[in-house]
């Protein structure tokens, strides 16, 4: 039984930074959701992948818990090819080859239809909007998206939003969807789309949380060793949802947790590339983190 349903990509990624190079490597924003998800709760993905995709890479989801029965089989797979500079946040992208996404139609397998949390990792608006209203009876929708959606697909993206109770943005997308430059703006603007909370991350600078009347400023981890920060937004929202899953406590003091908890994987998945550093830490290693982010926050 799965507690809460991912639907995103699933990919195989090429990427260089100024720390090193890696190629054909597990990627996705399901796939990094799912992950950081597994920590806390039992995730389930919907996506599709190709022929081409290394199966030790499902054996080692199924391995953590993560239920794949949702992954459909296609042609070939997803593949993203990218760099990035000194400036680690945000990546260029030289090639995408949407492969078996282009033609992805979302079938929910049953046993994830009576899930009570969704989170909509980057994909599609119109594919999020089909797994929401595959989901029978859903307490908690968390969405994430990006810039390419909400300059192509505004109109479909406002409706998904309109769906979700928590919305992530990083604050380029936020400033972009809400035509404003000043975040605190932006994220009123969201609140009045029914949503309960806007989360805004600001990369390295941490993430700020907003609900009705109230503000909550996440630190960014100070870390020494950064090599890849592809995914870490994904890990955020995952961990994010995968503890409220857990917790199932929606209060503005536990969701205060979930974005410090969010924080600390996505810290984590920095340092190392593609989901590498995410299969090393352990239980002991994230509360230990969780508590210098804690912290870093008294005076």
């Amino acid at each position: 039984m799965i507690d809460l349903v991912i639907i995103g990509t699933v990919a195989l990624d090429s990427l260089e930074t100024p720390f090193g190079k890696v190629k054909d490597v597990i990627g996705g924003s399901a796939t990094y959701a799912s992950i950081a998800a597994s920590f806390f709760s039992k995730p389930g993905i919907l996506s599709i992948i190709g022929k081409d995709f290394p199966k030790q890479y499902i054996k080692y989801l199924n391995e953590r818990g993560i239920n794949t029965k949702g992954i459909m089989s296609g042609d070939k797979t997803f593949r993203w090819q990218g760099f990035y500079e000194f400036d680690m946040n945000e990546a260029k992208t030289i090639r995408t080859e949407l492969n078996a996404l282009e033609s992805y139609k979302v079938e929910v397998p049953e046993d994830y239809k009576n899930a009570k949390y969704i989170f909509l990792a980057n994909i599609d608006p119109e594919l999020q909007l089909d797994a929401i209203n595959s989901i029978k009876q859903p307490e908690l929708i968390v969405m994430d998206t990006m810039n390419f959606w909400i300059e192509h697909k505004r109109e479909q993206l406002l409706k998904t939003i309109d769906k979700a109770d928590i919305i992530v943005l990083n604050d380029g997308e936020a400033r972009q969807l809400f035509d404003t430059p000043n975040l605190v703006t932006a994220a009123n603007s969201a609140l009045k789309l029914h949503t309960k909370a806007v989360i805004i991350k600001k990369g390295e600078h941490g993430a700020l949380l907003f609900t009705d009347n109230k503000h909550f400023n996440a630190p960014g981890y100070p870390l020494e060793n950064i090599k890849d920060p592809t995914g870490c937004g994904d890990s955020f929202g995952g961990a994010l949802i995968g503890y409220l899953a857990k917790t199932q406590d929606l209060s503005e003091t536990n969701l205060r947790k979930a974005v410090v908890y969010g924080s600390v994987i996505a810290s984590f998945n920095a340092e190392d590339f593609s989901i590498e550093r995410l299969r090393k830490i352990k239980h002991q290693d994230i509360e230990k983190r969780f508590k210098e982010f804690r912290e870093m926050r008294e005076f």
